[in-house]
C-alpha cells in the first residue's frame, strides 16, 4: 500500500528564505516541498503539499484528507499553533494521525509561543530541527499509521 499524506504548512511560511533567516534558515518552502516529494517517493509513499495563510482552507483540507484517502497529516500550523481552536477541532473531527511540526524551536521563543493547541492531540511532535523537521516527521508516518489502524 501507498502511503498518501497530506502536508500543510500554515501562515507566514509561504516567506521561508526570506523571512528571519536566523531563525527559519535559508531554506524555501518550495525547496522544503520538492524534498519531500523525493524521500516519499524513496519511502514508497505520497505527499501532498500545500500552504495557505488562511484559517478557513487549512480547516477545508483537514476536511478532505480523509475523503482524499489520505493516511496521515504532517501539520506546521505556524501562528495558529497558538490561537486556532478551529484547526484543533477539524484534526479532532477527522481522526487522522497527524505529527505537529515547527522549524524553530517554538520552547525558546516568546512565552506565547510555549502554548500549542495541537501538541497533547498529536501522534507526534517534531520541533526546533529546521527544515529536516519535516523529513523527520514523513519517516516516522508509516509506524503511525499502522498504530492507528
Amino acid at each position: 500500500m501507498t502511503y498518501r499524506i497530506l502536508v500543510l504548512h500554515g501562515p507566514n511560511l509561504n516567506l521561508l528564505g526570506k523571512r528571519e533567516p536566523k531563525v527559519y534558515g535559508a531554506v524555501t518552502l518550495e525547496q522544503i516541498n520538492i524534498d519531500l516529494a523525493q524521500q516519499a517517493a524513496d519511502l514508497g509513499m505520497q505527499v501532498t503539499c500545500i500552504q495557505s495563510n488562511h484559517e478557513g482552507q487549512l480547516i477545508d483540507h483537514i476536511h478532505t484528507a480523509a475523503t482524499n484517502h489520505m493516511h496521515g497529516i504532517i501539520f506546521n500550523p505556524a501562528a495558529f499553533t497558538h490561537t486556532s481552536v478551529a484547526l484543533r477541532d477539524a484534526l479532532l473531527a477527522v481522526n487522522l494521525p497527524f505529527i505537529e511540526v515547527h522549524i524553530s524551536n517554538t520552547s525558546a521563543r516568546e512565552a506565547f509561543r510555549e502554548h500549542s493547541y495541537f501538541s497533547d492531540i498529536a501522534s507526534g511532535i517534531i520541533i526546533g530541527l529546521g527544515a529536516q523537521s519535516y523529513a523527520l516527521a514523513l519517516k516516522a508516518m508509516p509506524n503511525l499509521i499502522k498504530e492507528h489502524e
